[in-house]
C-alpha cells in the first residue's frame, strides 16, 4: 500500500512538514528530512524551486529563489534522493509547478519518483481535465497520488469531482490568498472547515497555507485530518540554521 494511504489510516491528527529543496544550502535537503522523521514529523512535502511559483508566498518564493541560486534543479534534487528509503520511512511528496516536470518528461519524471520512492506529487496548477486525460496513467503506473487542491471558493460540483478523482488526500486551502504564516483562523475560515467536514468526503483533507504553531494546527485539524506548515518552517530555518528542525517540530504539538 502506498506509504501516504497508510498514514492516513492511523488514528491521529497528521503533522505535514514543506520545506524548498537546496535550502537553506544545496546539500541540507537529506538532512532536513532525517531531522524531520526523528521529530516525529508523519509527512514531508519536498517543494521543487521553480522561477515563477505563483501559488506561494514571499517565505516560500524567497527560499525556491535562493535554491535555484544555490544550484538546485529536478535532476540533482533526484540525484540527492537516491537510496532516500535506506534511513527515510515517512510518506514523501514533491510538491512543484508542472513546468519543470513537463520540461524533464512527464513520465521520466514519474519514474525516477518510483525508483527512489516518492509517494505523492502536488502540482497546483496541473488542471484536473488535463490530468485525467493525459498524464492519469502515468501517475498510476508508477504508483503515485496526486493531490489536488481546494479552496474556500471552490464549489460543492467541483470538489466532488475532485473527490471523485482522488485517491489519497485533499489538500485543502484554508484561504484564496498565497501561502504564509497568520497568526489565527476567522469565522469565515472554520465555516468553511466545518462546511467541507459535513460533506463526508470519500478523501480526508489535509490544511495548508496559514498553519503556523500549535493553536494555528489545533484550529486546522478540529475537523480535518491534519495540516501543512511550510513558511514558518522556512522562516524557522532561515533564521535559526538548517540544524534547527526540531526545536521547531517541538512548538506545535
Amino acid at each position: 500500500m502506498n506509504r501516504i494511504k497508510e498514514k492516513l489510516q492511523e488514528d491521529k491528527k497528521l503533522l505535514s512538514l514543506y520545506f524548498t529543496a537546496g535550502y537553506p544550502a544545496i546539500d541540507d535537503t537529506v538532512s532536513i528530512l532525517t531531522q524531520l522523521q526523528e521529530s516525529g514529523v508523519d509527512m514531508v512535502e519536498i517543494g521543487l524551486p521553480f522561477s515563477d511559483p505563483l501559488a506561494d508566498g514571499p517565505t516560500i518564493q524567497e527560499s525556491s529563489t535562493a535554491a535555484l541560486h544555490n544550484g538546485m534543479t529536478t535532476e540533482k534534487l533526484f540525484s540527492q534522493l537516491d537510496g532516500i528509503r535506506e534511513t527515510i520511512h515517512i510518506p514523501l511528496i514533491v510538491m512543484g509547478y508542472f513546468n519543470p516536470m513537463l520540461q524533464y518528461g512527464v513520465e521520466k519524471f514519474c519514474k525516477r519518483c518510483q525508483q527512489i520512492g516518492i509517494d505523492g506529487i502536488i502540482m497546483p496548477d496541473l488542471p484536473l481535465a488535463e490530468y485525467e486525460a493525459e498524464y492519469k496513467e502515468i501517475f498510476e503506473k508508477y504508483g503515485l497520488i496526486n493531490v489536488f487542491l481546494i479552496t474556500p471558493q471552490t464549489s460543492d460540483a467541483r470538489i466532488q469531482q475532485i473527490d471523485a478523482a482522488s485517491d489519497g488526500f485533499i489538500y485543502m486551502v484554508s484561504s484564496a490568498s498565497t501561502t504564509g504564516a497568520t497568526s489565527g483562523f476567522g469565522n469565515s475560515t472554520e465555516d468553511y472547515f466545518k462546511r467541507i467536514a459535513a460533506m463526508n468526503l470519500n478523501n480526508p483533507q489535509i490544511v495548508g497555507f496559514g498553519i503556523s504553531n500549535e493553536e494555528t494546527f489545533k484550529a486546522a485539524t478540529t475537523h480535518q485530518k491534519g495540516a501543512i506548515i511550510g513558511s514558518a518552517f522556512i522562516k524557522h530555518i532561515t533564521k535559526n540554521g538548517a540544524n534547527s528542525v526540531a526545536s521547531f517540530v517541538e512548538t506545535i504539538r
